[in-house]
C-alpha cells in the first residue's frame, strides 16, 4: 500500500500553515477511497473539541502487562469516537519545551523501540529540509501489529481497510520500511487524516531550507490492543509561526467496525467499537 500523496502541500502560502491545515481538514471524507459517508463529514468540526491537555513526556518503555504511555496518552485512548475524526489537543497548542526545541544539533529523528506486544511507540523529531528524501519511495513489505486487512465496499467505493502508516511520513525523513516507524492505520487515518498534517509541513521546509520543525507522532494504544485507536500529532516550527498544531486522529473508516484487540473488522459503525 502506498502511503501519502507527496505534493498535495501549499507553497507559498503567507497564511500559518496552522490555518491552512483547518482549511484541508474541514470537508475531508473519512471514508474508503474518496466515497462520502455521513458520519465522516463530521470532520468539518476539526480542531474544535478539546480532548485533554498534553504532556511533555512520552515513554517507549513497557511493563509485563499493558505497556506505558504518557498521561496525554492514557486520556486519548480512553475518548470514545462520536462521529469527528480530528479533534484538537491543548487548544490546538504544541506542548514542546524550549529544550525540545532546541536546533544545536541540527536535524535529527528518532524512533522509539517496539514495546513487549511488538507495537510502535513514538517518534520524534527536529525536521528540516535536508533530512528530506530524494530517492523514489519504494514499495513497503512489512506487517505491523493488527495488520488483518481485507477490502470493503462503502457507498458503491471498494478498497482495503488498511494502509502501513508511516509515523513520521517518508516525505519528511525517508524513512520507509522501518517496523518502528509503522502502524496499522486505516485509509482515512493515512489519507486525508495524516496526510493533512504533513504535507503543510513538508511545504514549509522546502520553502524555508534554513529552518526547523519540531515534530512527534505517537500512536495511542488502549491497553493491550494491537491496532491504534488513533496518533497524537503536534509540530511547532522553530523561531516562527508558520507551524503549529497539536491534535488526535481517530484510527476509524466509515462503514467499518474494527476489532482493535485483533486487527479484524466487519461491516457497521465505527463508533460501536469504542
Amino acid at each position: 500500500m502506498s502511503k501519502r500523496h507527496y505534493n498535495r502541500g501549499r507553497r507559498g502560502s503567507r497564511m500559518p500553515i496552522y490555518a491552512a491545515i483547518l482549511l484541508i481538514v474541514i470537508g475531508a471524507v473519512g471514508s474508503l477511497g474518496s466515497q462520502g459517508n455521513s458520519t465522516a463529514r463530521h470532520l468539518t468540526s476539526a480542531v474544535s473539541k478539546v480532548v485533554g491537555s498534553s504532556s511533555t513526556s512520552h515513554t517507549s518503555g513497557s511493563t509485563a502487562t499493558a505497556p506505558k504511555q504518557s498521561v496525554a496518552s492514557k486520556a486519548l485512548a480512553q475518548q470514545k469516537y462520536t462521529g469527528t475524526q480530528i479533534v484538537a489537543v491543548n487548544h490546538n497548542r504544541p506542548t514542546f519545551t524550549q529544550a525540545q526545541l532546541s536546533t544545536k544539533k541540527g536535524g535529527w529523528a528518532t524512533y522509539g523501540a517496539l514495546d513487549n506486544l511488538n507495537r510502535v511507540t513514538t517518534a520524534n523529531a527536529l525536521l528540516s529540509k535536508h533530512l528530506m528524501p530524494t530517492a523514489k519511495r519504494e514499495p513497503l513489505y512489512v506487517s505491523p501489529t493488527g495488520w488483518k486487512n481485507k477490502p470493503y465496499t462503502v457507498n458503491g467505493k471498494r478498497g482495503y481497510l488498511y494502509n502501513r502508516s508511516h509515523l513520521i511520513g517518508y516525505q519528511l525523513t525517508g524513512q520507509n520500511n522501518n517496523l518502528k516507524n509503522l502502524m496499522t492505520g486505516t485509509r482515512s487515518l493515512n489519507d486525508p487524516g495524516m496526510t493533512a498534517y504533513e504535507n503543510p509541513v513538508a511545504s514549509y521546509l522546502k520553502s524555508h531550507p534554513r529552518d526547523y520543525v519540531r515534530y512527534q507522532v505517537e500512536p495511542v494504544f488502549r491497553g493491550n490492543e494491537l491496532v491504534a485507536r488513533g496518533v497524537h500529532m503536534q509540530a511547532k516550527s522553530v523561531g516562527s509561526s508558520g507551524v503549529s498544531y497539536n491534535v488526535y486522529i481517530f484510527n476509524i473508516q466509515a462503514g467499518v467496525k474494527i476489532n482493535y484487540s485483533t486487527g479484524t473488522s466487519q461491516y457497521g459503525n465505527p463508533a460501536a467499537a469504542f
